[in-house]
């Protein structure tokens, strides 16, 4: 389940609070303007970290970390063997993000560089910062002024680049010994070590351009500066240098830590220009907002909603991946209602958006059923981390519109949509290339027997109803039972009480038949060959309609569920319908 930032509030010691900068449009953020943005129920810590900061020539802020959490043997290796090949390197991206966010992150991305003349001149700084401990206050700069100011990196060809990162991955694992495995992938240009549960992936400082019919880059050796640019936000662009004479050090052009207290996502550069590029990026933005508790700046939301269309010439896998990341997340509906707002919904899941809006007819209305269903897969979501369970609360009422009817009498009606949206299930999961296999059955059978639970508590709660409930749910029934329960956003509190009373007694009267009787994942004691041997039968219809009758007797409570009992009924009914024993 999703990380939960609530009841983090960690006190700093000597950190660096940064002025308030001003936003893409020129606008200062404000607490006026920060009310416009979606407010964050998880985003309520602090980054607990130490820093020394000092304000370089250049106007760039560089920080150096004093923490032990970065103190990694392997960070110090990968940095003296850098140092031993007369490399730089830094690890940047996610792992970074998520160390000061207090975040689980086993991959760690290195970039590598060659030597420039910006590193001695940080050092001498950081190391006079370190003499006297003193913490000087300043903000942070425009992307353009840190890579106008600092002094470029020499220009290599894309071969040599992509062979410094995989020259550095092979002196790291060779480093390792035994148990560290190596992976290159010269196509791409990129190596991978993997040793116990760590990855760590090696690549080239790099540039990239866009063709606009493809997301697929065009990728060339860069600068440190460059590579930072083609980052998708800010809150990924941080980077820390790993050489041993100025290990820690923290590099944030953008503003990155800056965005992290204000619990933002934002691009480093012009969005419009993040997004049109890699449209997967929109994606990113919304799943990560999610995922962090975070709110999505309004210039960011704002060319998403521009550049929406260019979502379709990303592959349903990619988009697949990103929402199932996005479901694991600890208020999925939080993604799902972004996906809704800018506009990228009916884009790459019409049949989720077709749930949207209320009809009125003759003064009677329904309850918005997409508003429903994010409650519906919330509830669930505060109770199991199942992917497929909540992809199950998702599409529980997918049905609805294509069920939905006016009786004059009754008013809506959505009548067999449970029926319906199972049906619908298998062409959604090819479509959305969601896995066609036991995963997709499970949200099918859930789809289906939503229903049955809330009609047992409508009518009388007899042995055979709940007989029959038990068999076709199996193992499945507590989940089923907990989708029911989630399925209850009534705003009528006598109402919901009434059905979860309601629901316990079809759990207690569920219990019952279960010791008793044995019913989840039975099978009619007589199988379907040595009805044929009692009765001198071929394959035949009559043979599955007298297994069908036994298992019906059973579930209905006429006979038990063993062996002798089933076998004398086989005998009754063979007897009734002329067949010779």
């Amino acid at each position: 389940m999703g990380y939960d930032y609530s009841n983090r509030l960690p006190e700093l010691i000597n950190y660096v609070s940064i002025a308030p900068r001003r936003e893409d449009n020129g606008r200062p953020y404000t607490k006026k303007r920060a009310k416009l943005r979606q407010k964050s129920e998880t985003c309520k810590y602090i980054l607990p970290f130490r820093f020394f900061s000092v304000i370089l020539p250049t106007n760039f802020v560089l920080m150096l970390i004093s923490d032990p959490r970065i103190d990694l043997p392997i960070l110090h290796l990968v940095g003296e063997e850098a140092d031993r090949l007369g490399l730089d390197c830094y690890v940047i991206g996610g792992w970074v993000r998520d160390l000061f966010l207090h975040r689980p992150s086993t991959d760690i991305d290195i970039v590598v560089v060659r030597r420039d003349t910006v590193p001695a001149m940080q050092q001498d700084t950081i190391s006079s910062v370190q003499d006297t401990h003193s913490v000087v206050q300043d903000t942070v700069p425009a992307a353009q002024e840190y890579n106008t100011n600092m002094p470029a990196e020499p220009k290599n060809t894309a071969k040599k680049e992509v062979s410094i990162g995989i020259r550095l991955a092979e002196a790291v694992a060779k480093r390792l010994g035994r148990g560290a495995h190596l992976s290159v992938f010269r196509t791409y240009g990129t190596a991978q070590v993997k040793k116990h549960d760590l990855e760590l992936e090696f690549v080239g400082a790099r540039r990239e351009s866009y063709h606009h019919d493809s997301r697929n880059p065009i990728v060339e050796d860069g600068t440190l500066q460059e590579d930072q640019n083609r980052r998708d936000f800010t809150i990924n662009a941080l980077a820390i240098c790993l050489n041993q004479s100025r290990y820690g050090e923290l590099l944030d052009p953008f503003g990155g830590i800056a965005d992290m207290e204000k619990c933002i996502i934002r691009t480093p550069l012009d969005p419009d220009i993040t997004f049109s590029d890699d449209p997967l990026r929109m994606m990113r933005a919304i799943r990560f907002a999610t995922q962090l508790g975070f709110s999505l700046n309004l210039t960011t939301f704002e060319a998403i909603e521009r550049n929406r269309e260019r979502i379709r010439i990303i592959t349903r896998e990619r988009i697949a991946d990103e929402l199932n990341k996005i479901m694991l997340s600890r208020r999925p509906s939080v993604g799902w209602m972004l996906l809704d707002k800018t506009g990228l919904l009916p884009l790459i899941f019409p049949e989720l958006a077709a749930l949207k809006g209320v009809e009125v007819k003759e003064g009677k209305g329904h309850k918005d059923v997409f508003l429903h269903t994010m409650q519906v897969l919330d509830n669930v979501a505060e109770k199991s981390d199942k992917l497929w369970l909540r992809w199950a609360a998702l599409l529980h009422d997918i049905g609805k519109p294509r069920s939905k009817a006016w009786d004059p009498q009754a008013g809506w009606t959505f009548r067999n949509h449970n029926y319906l949206g199972a049906r619908m299930i298998p062409r959604i999961f090819g479509h959305m290339k969601l896995p066609q296999n036991e995963k997709m059955d499970y949200v099918v059978k859930m789809v289906d027997l939503h229903m049955r639970p809330i009609n047992l508590i409508e009518d009388t709660v007899t042995d055979s109803a709940v007989r029959r409930l038990l068999f076709e749910a199996g193992d499945d029934i507590d989940d089923l039972m907990l989708l029911c329960d989630a399925d209850i956003t009534s705003r009528n509190a006598d109402k919901v009480a009434r059905f979860h009373r309601n629901y316990e007694l079809v759990r207690q009267k569920m219990v019952e038949l279960e010791e008793k009787d044995r019913i989840r994942n039975f099978q009619p004691p007589v199988r379907g060959e040595e009805i044929m041997q009692l009765l001198h039968l071929p394959p035949c219809a009559m043979v599955g309609e007298l297994k069908t009758a036994i298992k019906d007797a059973i579930l209905d409570g006429i006979i038990p569920n063993d062996y002798d009992a089933a076998k004398a009924y086989l005998l009754r009914l063979a007897h009734d319908r002329g067949l010779d024993a």
